[in-house]
């Protein structure tokens, strides 16, 4: 995991697809700007803009969080929170169709 935006990967991953960063922050739905702090390691990816960015560079989404640096979220932590959250919702159904049954 890179302590550092590793900026260089990001720009050889591109370069790879002949795309701009310009193309990574339409893709990721940011200005410009917003990705020159992410660059220079003063803006924070979101888990949507990493996987943003791992769709338009062809790499796993765990490997643009490892490469823009230490506290990057990796996409789909929230999910795992949804899927209890409709867990707990199938339960208190089975529980209120039992408790008709009866």
């Amino acid at each position: 995991m890179a302590l550092f935006f590793d900026a260089e990967w990001f720009d050889a991953r591109l370069a790879e697809r002949g795309l701009s960063r310009t193309v990574l922050a339409a893709a990721a739905g940011m200005i410009e700007a917003e990705l020159t702090l992410a660059f220079k390691d003063q803006r924070e990816l979101s888990a949507a803009e990493v996987q943003a960015f791992a769709d338009i560079l062809g790499v796993p989404a765990a490997e643009v969080a490892d490469r823009a640096g230490i506290s990057t979220p990796v996409p789909g932590g929230d999910r795992l929170a949804e899927l209890e959250r409709r867990v707990a919702a199938l339960e208190a159904e089975v529980a209120r169709l039992k408790r008709g049954a009866l």
